[in-house]
């Protein structure tokens, strides 16, 4: 009996150690945010910019550059576009973030004097990877189902209007309002963005809350790993001129 009884003790030990040593001692820490990247320019902003910042660029260098020549136009997806989800779980008493990304990122805005009229964007969803092979094969299959809803798609539906600042490298705080549509449902959804035009490119980083519910979109959870009810889309898009 006592022998039973240790046996018992040791099995709980690495039902309970065993996933603490991996998730703390073993397991990557989950990828930041996905944000824009760090830029040395820099302009007074107004009240849809972000803190002010130090002017390392003035507005007259830029003339003579891509940024000051005016972001009206078309722009398209570019290399080191970026799009994925981030998902809280608990793993066996752990707590865990859940990423997986994409660079299958194709869209294109256009933008009419400082107002971006039009966007649509569209995400490969089966080549999404996070650094779990299972889960992986989990939210292409039951999860997203991406054999019968292969792309995820947000078009805008409402213009967005920009500060006079954003064509000159200025960090822009703004909101897209749009239809997103997941695995066949669509639903209307709201876009957290910050943007600036660098090097003649456009970078937008973006995130909005997915009510996994909302989307038809079955629970992740399996035994012994938990989710949350919703997760977070996150996207990091460059553009180009078109």
């Amino acid at each position: 009996m006592k022998r039973v009884a240790i046996a018992l003790a040791v099995v709980v030990a690495l039902l309970v150690g065993g996933p603490w040593v991996y998730i703390n001692l073993v397991r990557e820490d989950a990828p930041d945010a996905l944000t824009l990247p760090t830029s040395t320019i820099a302009v007074t902003p107004d009240l849809t910019t972000t803190a002010p910042m130090v002017v390392t660029t003035t507005e007259s260098e830029l003339a003579d550059g891509d940024a000051a020549g005016g972001i009206e136009g078309m722009w398209v997806t570019a290399s080191g576009s970026i799009a994925g989800y981030r998902v809280e779980e608990v793993l066996f008493g752990q707590r865990v973030t859940a990423v997986g990304r994409t660079s299958s990122v194709t869209g294109e805005i256009e933008i009419v004097g400082t107002s971006v009229t039009a966007a649509t964007f569209s995400v490969d969803l089966a080549s999404v990877t996070s650094d779990d092979g299972k889960r992986d094969s989990q939210f292409r299959t039951r999860i997203m189902d991406v054999l019968n809803h292969p792309a995820a798609t947000f078009v805008l539906t409402t213009p967005i209007t920009l500060p006079q600042s954003a064509s000159v490298g200025g960090e822009v705080v703004a909101r897209a309002t749009g239809e997103l549509t997941l695995r066949g449902a669509t639903r209307t959804v709201v876009l957290g963005l910050t943007a600036r035009i660098t090097d003649g490119s456009i970078e937008i980083a973006g995130s909005t809350e997915v009510v996994f519910a909302e989307f038809g979109i079955p629970d992740p959870s399996l035994p012994g790993i938990s989710t949350e009810d919703r997760g977070t889309l996150e996207v990091l898009l460059v553009m180009e001129r078109s």
